[in-house]
């Protein structure tokens, strides 16, 4: 794994790409495997059923006439069921909801359900716990499948790698890949990163990026549980399943540096820990993290994520050239160095950003065009692993090595008899990450 992985023209020319289960025989060159672009309807398909996935699902809903949602899988049946009810009592329109029509043998329940939900759809919504997402991804692009799919695109370099397999495979079917990065589908993000990139900050320098709140719910445990089950509905706390909140969360304002600089960064040190968010219920993750990202020219990203109540809230971005500064503080401001103004965003009547993704999806669907976000969707979620790489180590990590590693927290198949990857002490408690110490990488 040299230099060449980070950048996205030099790793496709680079890497062979019939690895890893991908299926790239079958198709003429050129052509698309799917859906006609002129089908009146399109099947859609929604592998889980928690609250973004069911949001997903309502704005797919909304974005074509002609969507028809036919089948809903998920680890859990009363996720499904849950997850039906607020659709049809949403504010979805009453002639979108008519397009509903997940019949009971429609629903599929448990590790492989996936698998049959897509059989029949056109497009596919991948909102699962994000260690599954690379698997998911793969079953997709090999039944030829356009597809929304959650961020983070994984929790280990294992993971990112297999998705990094799939770009050249997702554009040779031309495949609509759309990540839920959904900055990237904001009109003041949008407005302000296309200034930056026009040079209106000059070149990028430095930036720093906040993901800092009170953090997220917290699923109590039930006598009847096993492990795996408990784990599995308390996806946020187990790094095999979300990564950790610097991965989960914080990869938003991450890849919006990414974007700006239009690179990814060579290495990354940090540090991190937890303080105050220490009981058994938050299974093995850190409440907060500091990491220093470095670029190969010398610019410096400084990234804070943290999930503590009672402290200063911030979800942010500040990005600083030779020339100005962009700041996402408000809807979207940049000023020269001493201040002036050189661009202010006025967001009156900006669209949901996460409407626009469904609707830009499904735009290119019917024109026949295609979207695909899966390279940067995967590069961001690696720096973000590189992040926590860096505080759960206390080293400093270059890219290459991090996206090399061989240790996988996501085992390669899953079942409700196996013992989860990460399992507690005799009294009750998972194990921490310690630097200094931790062979995490």
């Amino acid at each position: 794994m040299k230099n060449k992985l980070i950048d996205r023209r030099n790793f496709m020319k680079g890497t062979a790409l019939a690895t890893g289960g991908v299926m790239m025989a079958g198709l003429p060159i050129g052509a698309s495997a799917f859906v006609n672009p002129q089908a009146k309807k399109l099947k859609l398909a929604l592998v889980g059923c928690g609250g973004r996935g069911t949001g997903a699902a309502v704005q797919a809903l909304t974005a074509d006439a002609d969507v028809q949602l036919i089948a809903m899988a998920d680890a859990f049946r009363d996720n499904i069921d849950r997850s039906l009810n607020s659709i049809m009592s949403s504010e979805l329109a009453e002639d979108r909801k008519k397009n509903v029509k997940v019949d009971e043998d429609q629903k599929f329940v448990g590790f492989d359900a996936y698998k049959d939900a897509i059989k029949d759809a056109d497009v596919v919504i991948l909102a699962a716990p994000p260690g599954f997402r690379p698997y998911h991804l793969e079953e997709c692009i090999n039944q030829n499948k356009h597809v929304f799919c959650e961020k983070p695109l994984g929790t280990d370099a294992a993971g990112i790698r297999k998705c990094l397999e799939l770009v050249k495979v997702s554009e040779s079917k031309k495949l609509n890949i759309v990540v839920g990065l959904q900055r990237h589908y904001q009109t003041n993000y949008r407005e302000v990163i296309k200034r930056i990139h026009d040079g209106a900050i000059g070149d990028v320098l430095s930036g720093q990026v906040y993901w800092n709140g009170a953090g997220v719910w917290v699923r109590e445990r039930k006598p009847e549980y096993s492990e795996m089950e408990y784990q599995m509905r308390n996806w946020y706390y187990f790094n095999w399943l979300c990564g950790d909140h610097i991965v989960e969360q914080h990869v938003h304002n991450i890849d919006v540096f990414n974007w700006a600089k239009g690179a990814y960064p060579v290495s990354a040190q940090g540090m991190g820990g937890r303080q105050v968010r220490t009981g058994r219920e938050h299974g093995e993750i850190f409440d907060h993290h500091y990491v220093e990202f470095k670029y190969a020219d010398g610019t410096i990203l400084n990234s804070q994520c943290r999930h503590i109540k009672g402290c200063m809230d911030k979800v942010s971005e500040t990005i600083i050239g030779t020339k100005g500064r962009a700041n996402f503080d408000s809807s979207g401001v940049i000023e020269d160095l001493k201040g002036g103004s050189i661009y202010k965003h006025r967001n009156v009547d900006d669209p949901n950003p996460y409407q626009v993704e469904h609707d830009e999806l499904f735009a290119a669907i019917r024109k026949g065009e295609v979207i695909n976000d899966l390279h940067n969707g995967a590069m961001s979620t690696m720096t973000s692993i590189l992040g926590r790489y860096a505080t759960y180590s206390g080293l400093e990590i270059n890219m290459e090595d991090a996206l090399a590693s061989q240790i996988q927290l996501m085992p390669a198949s899953n079942s409700w008899d196996d013992q989860p990857p990460v399992m507690p002490g005799p009294d009750g408690f998972y194990p921490i990450a310690m630097p200094g110490k931790s062979i995490v990488f």
